[in-house]
């Protein structure tokens, strides 16, 4: 049970994802959460360096769409400008969104990553649908309420598969 948990890979931040390292695994989309994963919780747009990196994406032939939480105005707002395809109120880790954002994409599930900051959200989600994880660190270190909640979660989680040799990452 608590594998569900378990990112397939661990990085420091969406800028050490290459499109040749997902090119190489044979990726075609992305699915990536927002808040704390691309930008801080309450930045309201990317940063020269994100809109780099999601073109590199682009010019590589991955799809990128964005699957958040959050409300429809802070989603819209961040994505918009940027053409990329989102998700609003996913109720991750429900599978809902994840199935509508590889419906979008066209892609099968061995050609997508799901990347994000949350294990009890982007991580459970994705590997409950048999996808490829990549828990970042999150890019702030404040959150909302509901998140301050999970975090607390997580590091019991993470304690637990420390001590079962599970993980060996530093956070």
């Amino acid at each position: 049970m608590l594998k569900l948990f378990l990112p397939n890979e661990h990085v420091k931040s969406i800028f050490h994802i290459t499109p040749q390292m997902l090119k190489e695994r044979g990726v075609k989309g992305i699915i990536t959460d927002l808040d704390n994963t691309l930008v801080e919780w309450d930045r309201p747009s990317a940063t020269p360096q994100l809109i780099e990196w999601f073109k590199e994406m682009k010019d590589h032939g991955i799809q990128v769409t964005i699957v958040s939480n959050n409300i429809e105005k802070r989603v819209k707002l961040f994505s918009d400008p940027l053409g990329i395809p989102f998700i609003f109120q996913a109720r991750k880790p429900m599978g809902k969104a994840f199935h509508k954002a590889l419906r979008l994409m066209d892609v099968q599930n061995d050609e997508i990553v799901v990347i994000g900051d949350q294990l009890l959200t982007d991580v459970l989600g994705g590997n409950r649908l048999g996808l490829y994880t990549i828990l970042v660190v999150p890019v702030a270190q404040t959150d909302g309420f509901i998140t301050r909640f999970n975090r607390k979660m997580e590091r019991r989680i993470l304690t637990w598969m420390k001590r079962k040799g599970m993980i060996n990452w530093e956070e």
